[in-house]
């Protein structure tokens, strides 16, 4: 889609909830997407390549590590800062908001909070500047929603670390330099590992046939008797409280970036609705178009206010894990029902290249699944309100 004639849509007029700098920040990213990234992202998806010029942008935009002290090369700034910065890049590919989304809340946010001084002086600047590229290592062949089970481990071998195992369906692995990896120590604990490319027996092979976040770079992480220096452990955390912190903090920022491209759905369909003329008349005259836009609406405009309040109650730490859950998992499927009611007004026009639909709902298609499936988080919001664990 060359020509970008995306416009927010704001039906409840959160826009008044947000400072001059929120908005600057949005407004700026949006610009950045729709010459950036709308002219070449049909391509990149048909042709499943990541396009590289990508990361240059996005650190110049302040999508790497928006929230990460400025001292550390982040922009500083608050989390519906970086809330919007993944609604609009969402809006773009949600293959491209999970480039940044990774690189943000899964690699920086954990070496900034279980790391220390060395490790965040070391990484932390090159990361935010796209100098180095990251990516997080949880999940594994045979667990997935089930992080305990990892096999994953490492043996302390006096002056180093051996680290042993596999992990897959990660994003960004085939071009990262740097790799926050979980593993087992031999107590069985789970603790977090800097690795970085070039590392003797660490491989990164890249995942093909994907017919979702085709434009985004997915792959495995092999570990065959990596030696891995002491001074790469993360000393700040122990147990699955540390991934699991990493992906409340990702998780957040999903359920913004569901909201840009449910908004990228709707704003394409209600065009396409005026301008397609069917029997003497627009499309969007039918009672059953109308029901259509204004349910999207209606759902899209609940998200915003949604995220929006957990947005104030992360910047004062109160999002508890599981409101965090909730939005995620309700966003993401709201993104996912609208994309699809989208593809039916634009008819058969909506499997094409010339218009976003179709894109989005692939992509949504692993979105409702990664860092969280749909029913699991749904079984996160029942034992919040139950007390009662369903899990095992």
């Amino acid at each position: 889609m060359s020509n970008d004639r995306y416009q927010y849509h704001d039906y409840y007029q959160v826009d008044d909830l947000l400072t001059e700098e929120h908005k600057l920040i949005r407004n700026s990213v949006r610009e950045w997407v729709k010459k950036e990234v709308s002219p070449v992202v049909e391509s990149a998806c048909q042709k499943a390549e990541f396009p590289r010029q990508w990361i240059k942008g996005l650190a110049e935009i302040g999508a790497f590590g928006p929230y990460i002290p400025q001292e550390y090369g982040g922009g500083g700034l608050d989390q519906i800062a970086y809330g919007l910065i993944m609604m609009e890049l969402e809006r773009g590919d949600s293959g491209l908001r999970s480039t940044a989304s990774v690189q943000s809340s899964l690699v920086m946010y954990p070496i900034y909070t279980y790391g220390n001084e060395t490790q965040r002086k070391k990484y932390l600047p090159k990361l935010a500047s796209g100098e180095w590229m990251g990516c997080f290592g949880l999940t594994e062949p045979d667990f997935g929603s089930n992080p305990a089970g990892m096999l994953s481990s490492f043996k302390d071998m006096g002056d180093h670390y051996v680290l042993n195992g596999s992990k897959m369906w990660i994003s960004n692995a085939p071009f990262a330099d740097v790799a926050v990896v979980w593993a087992k120590d031999e107590t069985g604990l789970v603790r977090g590992l800097i690795l970085e490319r070039g590392m003797k027996g660490f491989s990164t092979p890249e995942t093909h046939g994907k017919w979702s976040l085709r434009a985004s770079a997915t792959g495995e992480l092999v570990f065959d008797n990596v030696k891995v220096p002491k001074e790469n452990l993360l000393p700040n955390v122990k147990g699955l409280k540390g991934p699991l912190g990493c992906l409340n903090s990702a998780r957040y920022g999903i359920s913004w970036g569901a909201i840009g491209a449910a908004l990228d759905c709707y704003d394409s369909a209600l065009r396409y609705a005026k301008e397609r003329v069917q029997f003497g008349k627009p499309i969007a005259a039918f009672q059953l178009t109308q029901k259509k836009l204004a349910e999207m609406i209606t759902e899209i405009t609940k998200a915003q206010v949604l995220t929006w309040r957990l947005g104030v109650l992360k910047n004062e730490n109160r999002a508890t894990p599981a409101q965090i859950s909730m939005a995620k998992r309700n966003n993401v499927n709201m993104a996912l029902q609208i994309a699809r009611e989208a593809r039916q007004i634009h008819g058969g026009m909506g499997i094409t290249g010339e218009y976003p639909i179709m894109r989005h709902i692939m992509n949504l298609e692993s979105v409702i699944t990664y860092e969280g499936t749909h029913d699991i988080h749904l079984l996160i919001t029942g034992m919040d309100i139950t007390g009662i664990n369903a899990f095992e």
